[in-house]
């Protein structure tokens, strides 16, 4: 799990705002789409891997998954 105290300095490089930790049931909204082939990124590829955690954006437009 990241270290919660980095969320203080860390935004959104395209809009500079806040980030939090994804929560549980948007993750599972989101895996869900992954499972349904319909998730896709920011350049419209389709997203493949399960998404284990996660930081959204403020607007909860964008999502950054956390890996290793």
């Amino acid at each position: 799990m990241m270290n919660p105290d980095l969320l203080d300095i860390l935004v959104c490089p395209e809009t500079k705002q806040g980030l939090r930790f994804a929560d549980s049931d948007l993750l599972d909204r989101l895996n869900q789409a992954v499972a349904d082939g319909s998730l896709v990124n920011q350049m419209g590829s389709r997203v493949k891997d399960r998404i284990q955690e996660g930081l959204v954006r403020e607007d909860e437009e964008v999502l950054y998954p956390v890996r290793d």
